[in-house]
């Protein structure tokens, strides 16, 4: 299984990047890249917007957690799950078990940890049918033109509906976590500490005491909703700097379903091409030109490389110090 898993996420990654390079060539790759070029250096500033979005994605978590991990090192954790989801070979679940395995550093429970964590994605998923919505009625009432776009995303989205509230009917009512227990010690190896601590039963229980608390998920939920509302920030700003503005609500829609696009189309390895072009389809919905669009494009790919990079290296750095700290206590 494991290695069936593999393959797969591997094999995602030349469909992808052809896809990728095909809209590229066919959108005008170098007259966007040269836009970019003109504007300078004054958009490296967009970079550390993306800090925010995050720390109000972290903070969804830590009230998941009833605060008992520090925010900072949760937001650390969640800028590391990004990263390894987008940039790493792995299917969706890899920044989520990457997650719980750095936050059972700082909490004992590690069944707490992992229920947080599930919890966190089902939040995640109805954030993202909120968001959705949200962009469509922006598109609706904001747009130049709303050509065919708002329509298939609109039948995405019911489409897709059954699969969200079956994810939540499963968690919530089955025992899912009880029965996927041996799968899930050989997804973790077997010989790790955190598979040794993993108890299926405890987990669906914990998952469903979370899930009963609603004003909790209510403010995960703010939190959620909140950040990547934020997060429109960077379009916002990025296209102001290349000189094609768009209003708060053009900026906002683009965010919303850009978002929902990419999340639904989970199976393409960090949304290569995918991403991109929904970007320049919903942006050209506000006017905006496909040169103008491609930069916001790349810019925003450019800011995922940057982040996911840097704290790669920086876990990677990390993990061989407390590998070295430890070593002493094993020999």
């Amino acid at each position: 299984m494991k290695s069936a898993l593999a393959r797969v996420a591997w094999l995602r990654w030349p469909m992808a990047i052809a896809l990728l390079v095909a809209l590229a060539l066919h959108e005008g790759v170098f007259a966007a890249y040269a836009l970019i070029v003109r504007t300078g250096p004054m958009l490296l500033w967009l970079a550390p917007l993306h800090a925010l979005p995050l720390l109000f994605d972290a903070r969804a978590w830590h009230r998941l957690l009833d605060e008992r991990i520090p925010l900072r090192s949760l937001w650390w954790i969640a800028v590391v799950r990004e990263a390894v989801g987008r940039l790493l070979p792995v299917l969706g679940i890899g920044g989520e078990l990457t997650g719980i395995r750095l936050a059972a550093r700082y909490m004992q429970d590690v069944s707490r940890v992992s229920a947080s964590v599930v919890v966190e994605l089902l939040v995640t998923i109805a954030v993202q049918y909120a968001l959705a919505i949200l962009g469509l009625v922006l598109l609706r009432f904001h747009a130049d033109d709303t050509s065919r776009i708002g329509d298939v995303i609109g039948a995405g989205l019911i489409v897709s509906l059954p699969v969200g509230l079956a994810a939540f009917v499963v968690v919530h009512k089955g025992k899912p976590f009880h029965r996927l227990e041996a799968m899930a010690r050989r997804w973790l190896d077997p010989a790790s500490t955190l598979a040794a601590r993993l108890d299926g039963k405890r987990l669906d229980h914990d998952i469903r005491t979370l899930l009963q608390r609603t004003p909790l998920l209510a403010s995960a939920f703010s939190w959620q909703f909140s950040g990547y509302v934020l997060g429109a920030a960077e379009t916002y700003l990025a296209l102001a700097m290349l000189g094609h503005p768009v209003s708060i609500a053009g900026a906002v829609a683009i965010e919303a379903l850009v978002q929902a696009v990419r999340n639904a189309v989970f199976i393409a390895p960090a949304g290569l091409g995918v991403q991109e072009a929904a970007i320049v389809a919903i942006a050209a919905a506000f006017g905006i030109d496909h040169e103008a669009a491609l930069s916001l494009a790349l810019l925003r790919r450019a800011r995922e490389l940057l982040w996911g990079a840097v704290a790669l290296v920086l876990l990677r750095v990390t993990e061989s110090r407390r590998a070295l700290r430890f070593a002493p206590e094993r020999g």
